[in-house]
This record gives C-alpha cells, sequence and structure tokens, in this order.
C-alpha cells in the first residue's frame, strides 16, 4: 500500500484538488456568491502544485477538463473554468523553466536531465512547430488578425503543456498510465450523469442530444471524447488481465506475492466497468461521426495485424478518395435516394448517415463545407486567417444549399472539419502540415509497435495510435481541437506516442 500510495502521489494530489474545487465552487454558488472567489484557493494550490511537482499539474488539469464549464468572463472573453487558466498558468511556468534551464528543458522523474536532441529532430515535433509557425504568418496576413492572434494564444496554451510538455514527463511510462486514468476518471463521471438522464428518455432524440450539458456543449464532441478513449481503456483491460495472470505464476514460484496478485485482481473489475461505461456512453452519444471512427480504427488495426505497411494504407485511402471523385455522380445519386433523418434507434441512424437529402445536420455540414471552398479560392494560399471562418462564412452561402437550421447570418460555428477549417483559414500549407503531421504520428506509432523491444511498449504505442486515428477519421465531418476537451487528450496521447518512440529500446528489423 505504501509503495502504490508513494508511485500515486500525483494522481492523489489532483483528486485531493479536484475536491476542493467542487467543494469551493459548490459552497460559493449555494450562497450566492461571485464564482471567480471560488478559483482563488484552487489557483494558489495549482500554482504550488506546478512549481513543486509538474507532472501532478498535468494530471490535474486532466482531472477536471471533463467538468470544465465555458463561463464568460468579459464581453467578448469566454473561457473554460477552471481548466484554461491553469493552462495558462501551466504554460508560462514551464516556458520560464525551460528559459531558465541551463538544459533548455525540464528535469523528469525518469531521469532525462533535458529535452534529447532526438526530441526536437522527431518528425512529429518539427510538424507540429512548423503548423503553429505557420499559423502566427497566417495570423498577420488574417482579414481580422486581432481574432487569429487569440486563436493562436489559445492554441499554445493546448499545445505546450499537452505535447512540448507531457513528451518529457511521459519519458517516465507510468505518467502515461496516469494521466489516461485521471481524464478517464473525469469523464467516466459525466458519462454516468448523462446516461442518468437518458433513462426514461430514449425516444426524444432532443433530449439525448442535450443530456452531457452543461459539460460538454454538443453530442459529437461527447462521442468524439469517448471514442477517443476506447482504443486505450481495450489495452489496459487487456494487460491489466495478462498482469493478473503472470503475477499469479509468480506468486506460484515464489511466496509473498500473493499480495501483489490480490491488489491486481481487485483492478480488473474497475477496468471492465471503465469499457463497458465507455461503450454504454459512446451508444447514447448517438454520434454517428464517433460510430464511424471506431469501426475505422478498428479495421485499420485489422490490416496493421496482418503486416501491412502505412504507405500501402495511404495508398489504399487515395485509391477509395479517388475512385470516388471518379463515380461522384453516380455516388451522390444513390445517396440523394437516402430519406433516412437521425434517429433514436440504432439502425436509422445508422441509416442516416448516408443522407443527404433530407437530414438537417449532413445538409448543413455541406453548406459548411461548401462556403469553406469558396473562400479558399479567394485566398489559397494564405486562406482567411486562423480562427475566422465562422465570422466570414455567412456572405458565402447559396440559399440554394441552406438546410432548416442555418442562418443567414452564418454565426454557428467553424467549417466542421479538421482538414476543409484549415485549408480555408490557413491556406493549402495549413491543411498540408494538419494532414502530415497526422501521418507522422500516425506512422511514428506503427513502427514502436513493430519495432519496440518491449511488449508493453508496443501493446501501448498502438493502442495510443489507434484512440489518435479515431479523431483523425472524425475530423473528417467535426473539428474540436480548438477547445479544451478534446485538445487535452488528443495532444497528450500524441505526446505519449512520440515519448514512447524516443523513449524505448528498439530491435532490429530486417
Amino acid at each position: 500500500m505504501k509503495q502504490w500510495l508513494s508511485k500515486n502521489k500525483g494522481l492523489l494530489a489532483a483528486l485531493a484538488l479536484t475536491l476542493a474545487f467542487v467543494a469551493a465552487e459548490g459552497a460559493v454558488f449555494y450562497w450566492k456568491g461571485g464564482y471567480t472567489v471560488a478559483f482563488v484557493p484552487v489557483a494558489m494550490l495549482a500554482v504550488w502544485l506546478f512549481v513543486v511537482r509538474l507532472e501532478a499539474g498535468l494530471l490535474l488539469m486532466a482531472l477536471l477538463t471533463p467538468f470544465a464549464v465555458n463561463m464568460a468572463l468579459a464581453p467578448g472573453m469566454e473561457l473554460s473554468m477552471p481548466v484554461e487558466p491553469l493552462m495558462i498558468v501551466f504554460t508560462l511556468m514551464f516556458l520560464f523553466r525551460v528559459l531558465a534551464s541551463r538544459h533548455q528543458g525540464v528535469a523528469t522523474e525518469a531521469g532525462d536531465g533535458g529535452v534529447r536532441r532526438s526530441y526536437w529532430r522527431h518528425p512529429v515535433t518539427l510538424l507540429l512547430t512548423a503548423s503553429l509557425l505557420w499559423m502566427a504568418f497566417t495570423s498577420v496576413t488574417s482579414r481580422m488578425p486581432w481574432v487569429s492572434f487569440k486563436y493562436l494564444i489559445a492554441r499554445l496554451w493546448f499545445v505546450v503543456p499537452f505535447f512540448y510538455a507531457a513528451t518529457m514527463v511521459f519519458a517516465n511510462r507510468v505518467r502515461i498510465k496516469q494521466f489516461f486514468w485521471a481524464y478517464a476518471i473525469g469523464l467516466g463521471t459525466v458519462i454516468i450523469i448523462a446516461t442518468s438522464k437518458t433513462l426514461g428518455n430514449f425516444s426524444d432524440l432532443q433530449t439525448l442530444h442535450r443530456v452531457m450539458k452543461p459539460f460538454y456543449n454538443d453530442h459529437t464532441a461527447y462521442g468524439c471524447a469517448i471514442a477517443l478513449l476506447l482504443p486505450a481503456a481495450v489495452y489496459f483491460v487487456v494487460s491489466g488481465v495478462r498482469g493478473v495472470r503472470e503475477a499469479r505464476s509468480a506468486a506460484g514460484e515464489r511466496s509473498g506475492g500473493g499480495r501483489s496478485v490480490m491488489m491486481r485482481t481487485f483492478a480488473i473489475p474497475a477496468l471492465v466497468a471503465l469499457l463497458v461505461l465507455l461503450c454504454v456512453g459512446l451508444f447514447f452519444s448517438y454520434c454517428r461521426a464517433a460510430w464511424l471512427s471506431v469501426m475505422g480504427a478498428i479495421g485499420v488495426y485489422v490490416l496493421i495485424r496482418l503486416g501491412m505497411k502505412v504507405r500501402w494504407m495511404v495508398l489504399l485511402f487515395g485509391l477509395g478518395v479517388g475512385l470516388f471523385f471518379a463515380y461522384q455522380s453516380d455516388v451522390l445519386y444513390r445517396l440523394g435516394k437516402n430519406h433516412q433523418d437521425s434517429s433514436y434507434t440504432l439502425a436509422d441512424q445508422v441509416k442516416s448517415i448516408s443522407n443527404i437529402s433530407t437530414d438537417a445536420s449532413n445538409l448543413e455540414r455541406l453548406n459548411r463545407w461548401a462556403s469553406a471552398l469558396r473562400i479558399w479560392q479567394e485566398e489559397p494560399l494564405l486562406g482567411c486567417g486562423p480562427g475566422t471562418y465562422q465570422f466570414v462564412y455567412g456572405s458565402y452561402q447559396k440559399s440554394y444549399q441552406l438546410s432548416t437550421i442555418s442562418t443567414n447570418a452564418g454565426d454557428l460555428g467553424n467549417a466542421h472539419s479538421e482538414y476543409i477549417g484549415p485549408m480555408t483559414e490557413q491556406g493549402l500549407p495549413g491543411v498540408m502540415l494538419v494532414a502530415a503531421l497526422f501521418l507522422a504520428t500516425f506512422a511514428t506509432g506503427v513502427r514502436v509497435y513493430r519495432t519496440a523491444r518491449d511488449k508493453e511498449v508496443r501493446d501501448m504505442a498502438i493502442a495510443f495510435t489507434l484512440s489518435l486515428l479515431t479523431y483523425y477519421i472524425h475530423g473528417v465531418f467535426n473539428n474540436f481541437l480548438d477547445t479544451d476537451k478534446l485538445s487535452v487528450p488528443f495532444w497528450a496521447f500524441t505526446a505519449a506516442v512520440v515519448a514512447l518512440d524516443l523513449y524505448s529500446e528498439k530491435k532490429e528489423v530486417r
């Protein structure tokens, strides 16, 4: 027990601070005072935690993110409280420590005295840095520079803690597991709350789309977050069962191993419960894109197990896209004959995925994409500027493409695509950098899976790679990397893949 407490001090500290936040917030709301007062003691504890235990700060933010709620602090200024202020503080303190360090890095518990040269030369790090630099350049040329620079700064306080800092912290693999559990505990609690609201409302689709509020503003973001955790959760269940078997085998060979077996055995129900909870949450999210992304990840996993190389997967994907455009008239004609709208029944909901004739959600997405392409045609190299699409797309809409949920003002949000959005706002180089970043991360994860000597590293690498793949697929239909709900796990999982590549021993592959 003492050993477990010693290894998980960071997670326990995060849990304690979360309880402090909930208690302070509840007390202030009870007496109807200003909510900002509730964050003062928690903020002071957070700053102390960031100074003393950097990795515990990451766990704290991961644990709080699923509970965060958007609050307007001033006209035109809205933050996800209390997570985004913590991210800002963490980013500033981390950058200060990097600049102040003689080795240009931050020591970790794994004994890494600084950032290794291979870290900065890693393809994922290079592409992410290049993407941020290009975002900064297109912010200068933006139609609305002030909006673009705010968008860029917000992206930095997502990326700096959960990629640049996390990659160093994740040199110790235990921290990767703790981060997963911290976010999973928070999301699991939200799933329990949302599912309890679902009971008795199975036939009301509009209610089912709102049960995750106020924690998640949209059922698509909620479903996307669950899908993102699902492959990693499967890995932890499988590895947990394997660990129990190995512990029992070792205990049979020597005395004194009973306690270890007992601890591992009691952990299995918790792992299975989490997996079941994620599956239930995914189903009742009624997010078609999330369902598709999980099925796509399963299909790619089969190809990986069959030994298919990444370049052949890319060529296969390219062939599929090419065939679509070659036969798009026939495909669109068949899709146009589907009149099944969104439904609370599984079969009808699946059928509605391809309905581009009457389904309001699908029609509005096509309207946003068409508007985005018209904007991009005007400025194909630099785009209209990061974060500006939602302010300019209204005048690019065509009346014959409007859906029942469209507005003439065009004030409903972003381009609904992690690829079309950057292309419209940052031009062709912007979307090429995003696609290259995703592909490099995927290729890195597959390479670690096939070359790492340690089986735990191999399995963990492919699990987090498949988790990220669910977002790459989901990103065709939605984009959530401008929100804390998805940015936190997405960039942390990306950092986990890079860390497993940097800090693991490889075997020679002929």
